[in-house]
């Protein structure tokens, strides 16, 4: 940053769970106003929050495309996992810290909310106490999803509990036997051990699987008619306690 010169503001913009309408006011407003806009992506896809975006980018803004250097390649097991995440996330946020030094805005794109298993929350850490950030919520991915299947999930007291898919069996059977409600993230390869999982806990019946909520694509259907893999934008959703006034 050159002297006299006042650093740029990072906004880290949830941008709801796929459908542009579901875009808060507060986050189309930023993202308009932003020259330069960043977002992640698979290296051959343009990437989920940037298609959310669609024409609200300025024709002007400076583009940051942050392509992960694998998915589902590795393990998150594997130590080289997070090694190679973690040397991605600090290239990211020297590529954004670029432009903040040099008295830029910058906007950063997460599909969802943004502090929920968002990849945005990497660059966040990195840069927050160096930076004046603003974090715009989003609608999650969750709640797009008990919407679109129009699944009332929680009444009263009821417990939710929000479990990733990577979790062991063991861990997963057990979370499930506590909680009244569930909502089951990052399926994909972990399907048929969650499966099992629900099985075990005796909740199976009451699953709903839930694929691409709010996007032209979406559909649900009990767990137990689903067939096939499961894609990345998918959830399994285990309502609490029906009917309680």
């Amino acid at each position: 940053m050159t002297q006299g010169t006042q650093a740029g503001r990072l906004s880290i913009l949830g941008m709801g769970p796929g459908d542009p309408e579901l875009m808060t006011v507060k986050a189309a407003r930023i993202l308009r106003e932003s020259p330069v806009i960043a977002w992640f992506c698979r290296h051959d896809r343009p990437g989920h929050a940037r298609q959310i975006a669609g024409d609200l980018l300025p024709p002007t803004a400076t583009t940051l495309r942050f392509a992960y250097p694998f998915t589902t390649e590795i393990a998150v097991s594997d130590p080289a996992y997070l090694v190679r995440m973690a040397a991605f996330y600090d290239d990211c946020a020297r590529q954004v810290a670029d432009h903040l030094l040099a008295g830029t805005d910058v906007a950063l794109l997460c599909e969802g909310d943004p502090f929920l298993f968002g990849s945005a929350m990497y660059v966040f850490d990195r840069l927050h106490e160096r930076f004046a950030c603003t974090i715009v919520p989003g609608i999650t991915a969750m709640s797009g999803c008990w919407s679109a299947a129009q699944r009332p999930m929680v009444h009263g007291d009821d417990v939710l509990c929000v479990i990733p898919g990577t979790l062991d069996e063991a861990a997963l059977t057990q979370w499930l036997e506590q909680a009244n409600a569930a909502v089951i993230m990052k399926l994909g390869r972990n399907l048929e051990k969650v499966r099992r999982a629900l099985r075990a806990a005796g909740r199976e019946a009451r699953a709903i699987y839930v694929e691409r909520a709010t996007q032209p694509q979406q559909r649900s259907m009990k767990l137990a008619d689903m067939t096939g893999p499961a894609p990345y934008f998918s959830i399994i959703l285990v309502p609490g306690r029906e009917g309680a006034r």
